[in-house]
C-alpha cells in the first residue's frame, strides 16, 4: 500500500441492473427529500432497450462523482470542488450557469432551473450524495441551497435508504464491490441472466 494513499474512503454509487425495476422510488425520494423545484431532477431512471425481450434493463443515474470529474475541469469559474472522500460538490455562489459542466458530463448530471431569454438557464444544480454543499453544515443556508446533509449525520444517501429492492448501492468502493460479488457468488452461476422484476421480488 502506497504511503501517499489518502486515509479516507472513495465514496462511490452502483445500481445493480440486475435488482433495478424502474420503480423510481430513489427519484421521487430525492425530490422529496431535499425540496427540488420541479424542473430540477438529482436522480433518473433510464431503461435500455426498452421493448427487446430478454435485454431490457433499468439503471438509476445521477452524479457519478468521478474521481477526475470533467464538470470539475471545464468550469471556468472554479465552482467545483472534491471533498476527501472523493464527493464532488459545488458552489452555487460561484455558479455562472454558462452550461460547460452540463456538456462535459457523460451522465447528464449537471440541471438547470431556467429556460429564460438568451439561453438563461440559473445557477446550476446537481447530486450532492447527501453531503450539502460549502456552507455551513446543516445549516439553513445550506439546506436551502443543497437539501439535506445526511452524510454529516452518518447516514446512507435517500436514495440509496428508499430503494426497494437495493439495487442502488452508495458508499466506499471496496464495500461496493463487495456487497455485489457476494451477490454474484450466491447466485449461483455467475451473473443472472434476466433483471431482477417482479417474479424475483416476489418469490414466484
Amino acid at each position: 500500500m502506497s504511503n501517499n494513499k489518502l486515509d479516507f474512503a472513495r465514496m462511490r454509487f452502483y445500481c445493480d441492473e440486475n435488482r433495478c425495476i424502474h420503480c423510481d422510488g430513489c427519484s421521487v425520494a430525492c425530490a422529496e427529500a431535499h425540496e427540488l423545484p420541479v424542473e430540477i431532477s438529482r436522480r433518473k431512471v433510464i431503461t435500455v432497450n426498452e421493448g427487446k425481450q430478454g435485454m431490457e434493463f433499468s439503471l438509476s443515474v445521477a452524479c457519478m462523482h468521478c474521481t477526475d470529474a470533467p464538470c470539475e475541469q471545464v468550469c471556468p469559474v472554479d465552482c467545483f470542488y472534491i471533498r476527501e472522500d472523493g464527493i464532488v460538490l459545488h458552489d452555487k455562489n460561484k455558479c455562472i450557469g454558462c452550461s460547460y459542466c452540463l456538456y462535459a458530463c457523460p451522465f447528464g448530471a449537471p440541471q438547470f432551473p431556467k429556460n429564460g431569454a438568451f439561453g438563461t438557464k440559473g445557477v446550476m444544480d446537481k447530486c450532492t450524495m447527501c453531503a450539502g454543499g460549502p456552507d455551513e453544515t446543516n445549516s439553513e443556508h445550506e439546506r436551502e441551497l443543497y437539501g439535506q446533509n445526511r452524510i454529516a449525520e452518518g447516514k446512507v444517501p435517500v436514495c440509496a435508504a428508499m430503494c426497494s429492492t437495493k439495487a442502488l448501492l452508495v458508499g466506499d468502493s471496496e464495500s461496493v464491490s463487495n456487497i455485489f460479488r457476494q451477490r454474484v457468488m450466491s447466485s449461483g452461476h455467475g451473473t443472472q441472466s434476466a433483471p431482477y422484476g417482479w417474479d424475483k421480488a416476489y418469490g414466484k
